[in-house]
């Protein structure tokens, strides 16, 4: 015997359920810092799903499936180390030796252009650091000690990214079954409209994070191989930060381009190398907006720059890190749903309301009537 539909609620039976949402609201904020290695993981369980759904279709099993991806992304991590690592390294020991001389070059050359003058007992080179650290050892003393006790703080950190791996295998895992468990906790009468847009969401959030990959590593190449050819040095290190951080627009290029200019000036404080880099980088702007982001990305997130710089921008002020983590996908889905409430506000009466109604036009009468003919018969 089937109970009967509720088909009246009072305001009363809504109150439990807001202030459970607003519980699990306060609870989300005040764990905020421990929240990294979940939401990492669980971006990295969203991204991998596809892979072992596939795996699973052609009958292997869920966990052996799981294992498989997770043992193909380590093997190409540690390659990718194994091949980046020591041209890291060795531009890093660049940097390192080129420091003295771009101190010194900023004292004699770059402040004096810009008409800045330094007092004359203050010299920005090695000797005189060495000695301004011995003379306040006291100090840095003080702030070695603070150092130490941020330790437990370092180890803190070090163990949420060992938790990763963890809590994204077992994500992985339990995926289906984590839908399915959303999907059965939702009101009945609202799952066609809440799956419609989770399928919205899904092809969003897929396009866009696999097009945005897609993005950086080529402008990480381009900037490599393009800075390489003018005569950087630091041509991986800079390109590596210019590509890695153009997820934020305009952030990848402004870092990317400061750096390589500072790089070069160090390296070769003349005019034809800076316009070079000037031109680089100018190029890539118009590569990335022009080019790879309209045939890679297209409008799939559908979120106005500005305002995905403020998603960023918000998202690290409420919940550091892990809110720059999730800012992205939180405003795809927000698009989504605005979307869906722009099509609800164009369909309602309130939009409608003063309009005329559209009268129809009045349809050509037929051939036999117009020419005084007798109806054809039935």
């Amino acid at each position: 015997m089937h109970a009967e539909p509720h088909t009246r609620l009072h305001w009363r039976e809504f109150w439990p359920w807001l202030l459970a949402v607003l519980a699990l609201a306060a609870l989300v904020s005040a764990l905020g810092p421990i929240l990294m290695p979940f939401v990492v993981g669980a971006i990295f369980a969203y991204l991998g799903d596809p892979l072992v759904d596939a795996l699973e279709r052609r009958r292997l099993s869920r966990t052996w499936g799981v294992s498989l991806v997770f043992l193909l992304i380590t093997l190409s991590l540690v390659l990718l180390i194994l091949l980046i690592a020591p041209m890291l390294q060795q531009q890093a020991v660049t940097l390192a030796q080129n420091i003295p001389e771009g101190l010194r070059w900023l004292q004699d050359v770059g402040l004096a252009k810009l008409g800045i003058q330094l007092p004359d007992n203050l010299r920005l080179d090695s000797n005189y650091l060495r000695d301004w650290i011995s003379s306040h050892w006291k100090e840095a003393r003080g702030a070695a000690g603070l150092v130490a006790e941020s330790g437990l703080k370092v180890m803190a950190t070090i163990a949420n990214i060992a938790l990763i791996p963890v809590v994204s295998f077992y994500l992985l895992r339990d995926w289906d079954n984590l839908i399915a468990w959303f999907d059965t906790v939702t009101p009945p009468r609202h799952r066609p409209l809440v799956r419609r847009l989770a399928r919205e969401c899904d092809e969003v959030l897929g396009s866009f994070v696999r097009g945005q990959g897609l993005v950086m590593l080529a402008l990480a190449l381009y900037y490599a191989l393009a800075l390489w050819a003018a005569g950087l040095k630091l041509a991986l290190l800079v390109a590596l930060i210019a590509g890695l951080l153009s997820f934020v627009p305009y952030l990848g290029f402004a870092i990317g381009f400061a750096t390589a200019m500072i790089a070069m000036l160090v390296q070769s404080p003349e005019l034809w190398p800076l316009l070079w880099v000037v031109a680089i980088f100018a190029f890539g702007q118009v590569l990335e907006g022009n080019v790879l982001t309209p045939l890679l990305v297209g409008d799939k997130i559908g979120v106005h720059p500005v305002a995905v710089i403020f998603a960023i921008m918000a998202g690290g002020q409420l919940f550091g890190f892990t809110g720059v983590l999730v800012a992205l996908p939180c405003a795809a889905i927000l698009a989504v749903g605005l979307r869906e409430v722009q099509r609800r506000w164009l369909d309602s009466n309130v939009y409608r309301w003063g309009e005329q109604p559209q009268v129809p036009e009045a349809l050509p009468a037929p051939a036999d009537s117009a020419a005084g003919g007798e109806p054809p018969a039935a």
